[in-house]
């Protein structure tokens, strides 16, 4: 199927053009929005229009990858394009086109001087979303996994360590599923395996969860949910609450080293524990806080405190692997050995001094020949300097090699340009 076939350009009540699907009066952006947020399959379900699937959705996509709306003059409602073509550049412009627009419950309201009525969540989502979606972004996002397939999406993994051996990591009422998938990768990367979800709010399992784990599926294929924070923590010795605010709460606050120092003397007594991480808007409540026996806050900027659910996870799992005997620096592979700190030399040497004694005296020797010590009785002291600077070098074998043959070269040229 060409894009001609399956996208006409039809004239809505309003009299603007806008890009549809073939034989429906979908617009295109509704597609894109739907395999984008449910995943191409769900998402090609529940829009349920005929002939429209795997093999007929490639030139839609295309489509909108390719902008090509911009030579239709045409443009699908939501999109920056619209946004773009009425003359809309400023969050100003756009309330002014509209007669009012509710807040919330309504319980606060912006006036404009157009005809519609609006209902927007809150004046965060407002800020998001009157410029517009990037739907052609969207369009080329949905393409690399309809002709590509997922990322790494069959990429397995295994668990660090064994049952109990590592704290849990737990979410409150988690909102996002991209969220949940890159607090698994991070969890991933510093060897905590275990994750329990509590009232995740668009159910569990969630693929789009997977996803974003980007090959962390072990942990995600791992993970539960529970309906309560009761039934979450209700088999642990000992539970720690992350938190940015300060509570009325007689309890020990610990840094992040502190609270994972505390996890790995109880879980080598056969302790089981875990870390209670809040939502993404709101953090953990008082009444859930007081479940905790410690609160774990991490040192941060006093004027900006919030992290999002990855990072704070991240650092408490980078404290848990940073006192780990399994640790490593960065990846090992069959192709790629184990590493520490400091100058790793790999199959070289460094340099004895008989060979960097002897780069000081080829060096001299061919200044002194070229008439650099002058006048003749600074030489001692240019000597030194010299010397001082390539020892701070701590050259190998090789490099002591290669300088000699850069002097060399310098002195009496390579070759053809051999003096």
């Amino acid at each position: 199927m060409t894009l001609t076939q399956a996208v006409k350009v039809a004239t809505d009540a309003d009299g603007r053009r806008e890009p549809r699907i073939a034989g429906t009066n979908a617009c295109v952006a509704s597609v894109i929005s739907a395999c984008h947020e449910m995943m191409i399959d769900s998402g090609l379900a529940h829009l349920a229009l005929p002939g429209l699937d795997r093999t007929t959705l490639d030139p839609v996509l295309t489509y909108c990858a390719q902008e090509r709306c911009i030579a239709d003059e045409a443009s699908c409602a939501g999109c920056r394009r619209r946004t773009e073509a009425e003359g809309i550049v400023s969050f100003d412009d756009f309330v002014a086109r509209h007669r009012e627009i509710l807040i919330g419950d309504g319980a606060v309201r912006v006036t404009g001087n157009g005809e519609q009525t609006l209902q927007a969540e809150s004046l965060k989502a407002l800020s998001e979303m009157w410029s517009g979606e990037k739907y052609w972004y969207w369009a080329r996002r949905v393409i690399r996994k309809l002709r590509h397939g997922i990322r790494r999406a069959e990429k397995q993994g295994e668990a660090f360590a064994g049952e109990g051996q590592t704290p849990a990591v737990m979410l409150m009422e988690p909102q996002l599923a991209d969220n949940i998938g890159m607090v698994a990768r991070a969890m991933a990367n510093f060897g905590l395996d275990t994750l329990r979800l509590i009232v995740p709010r668009d159910g569990w399992p969630n693929e789009k969860a997977r996803i974003a784990a980007s090959g962390a599926n072990f942990v995600i294929d791992e993970a539960s949910a529970f309906a309560s924070l009761g039934a979450a923590i209700g088999d642990l010795n000992w539970l720690a609450a992350t938190t940015a605010r300060q509570r009325d709460l007689r309890k020990p606050v610990m840094t992040p080293v502190e609270a994972v120092g505390e996890m790995r003397a109880r879980i080598g007594r056969g302790e089981r524990c875990g870390v209670l991480f809040g939502r993404e808007r709101s953090g953990l409540s008082t009444a859930e806080v007081s479940n905790a026996d410690a609160l774990v806050m991490i040192p941060v900027n006093s004027d900006f405190a919030s992290l999002n659910l990855a990072q704070a996870v991240l650092i408490l799992g980078y404290e848990w692997m940073r006192t780990s005997e399994a640790r490593s620096l960065g990846r090992v592979t069959n192709y790629e050995t184990p590493i520490s700190a400091g100058l790793n030399l790999r199959d070289d040497r460094l340099a004895t001094k008989e060979e960097v004694l002897g780069l000081f005296e080829h060096l001299e020797a061919e200044l002194e020949r070229l008439g650099f010590f002058n006048p003749p009785q600074r030489r001692p002291a240019v000597v030194r300097n010299l010397r001082t600077m390539l020892s701070r070098m701590s050259p190998t074998e090789q490099e002591v090699r290669t300088l000699r043959g850069i002097v060399a070269t310098l002195a009496k040229g390579k070759g053809p340009a051999r003096k």
